[in-house]
């Protein structure tokens, strides 16, 4: 029998409006596609993970929706990186920006900034301090 123990979060998904330029982004974040699987004949679902990872993340595209709304509640994913200046400098080579440079919020916290996805949709880039 199963406890609670057991579980785990599996992914995250969310829905975009051109699936090739948001695996195009995940990819250059160093995500790779893990697969591609048709939901009949409305969507197709794509997911993508980190080498050495799980899938992670599983993109929805709905055939003949080109828009969708984020809502108020949804904030952000976030995603660990060893150098996050390095990062940031690799990213700028795929025309990725970050929203403003990196900060931290209080002393002594993680150094972070924010990036936006081809649909708007917010990833959190964090160096935890040495």
């Amino acid at each position: 029998m199963a406890s609670l123990t057991d579980k785990c979060v599996l992914h995250t998904c969310y829905r975009v409006t051109d699936p090739e330029r948001s695996v195009k982004f995940y990819e250059a974040l160093g995500m790779e596609v893990r697969g591609r699987f048709p939901v009949r004949d409305e969507a197709i679902n794509i997911f993508l993970g980190f080498p050495g990872h799980g899938d992670q993340l599983e993109l929805t595209h709905n055939f003949g929706v080109h828009s969708y709304d984020h809502g108020s509640a949804y904030a952000h994913i976030a995603v660990r990186t060893p150098d996050i200046y390095a990062e940031l400098d690799r990213l700028s080579e795929h025309g990725i920006e970050p929203e403003k440079p990196p900060f931290q919020v209080r002393e002594c916290a993680a150094l972070i900034t924010f990036i936006r996805d081809p649909d708007g949709y917010r990833i959190e880039l964090t160096e935890r301090p040495s």
